[in-house]
């Protein structure tokens, strides 16, 4: 294995333990927010995913850009939906009031 793939899988693994922490540490009023601030970030993946998917370098590269492309696609979608939901919630809380 090259050294270059080793110090990539390094990062990813450190991503994962300190995107987990962060995502734990947030009050449940700021998921909101959140979940809009994220739901940019994966418009921008989805961005590049389909830029690697069309760059036509390889094959392996295509198939990783196309699963790239799907995954984002789900990421943002299902955000959308759960930021929706979260603020009809809040819409129901003053109407009652």
């Amino acid at each position: 294995m090259s050294e270059g793939i080793l110090v990539s899988v390094y990062i990813f693994v450190l991503a994962i333990f300190v995107g987990f922490e962060v995502i734990t540490k947030v009050p449940p009023l700021l998921h909101t927010p959140l979940m809009s601030g994220s739901n940019a970030i994966s418009g921008i993946t989805l961005v590049g995913a389909l830029l690697s998917a069309g760059a036509g370098q390889s094959l392996l590269s295509t198939i990783l850009g196309l699963l790239a492309v799907i995954f984002a696609t789900i990421n943002v979608v299902g955000g959308f939906m759960v930021t929706d939901r979260m603020l009809e919630m809040f819409k129901k809380d003053r109407e009652k009031k």
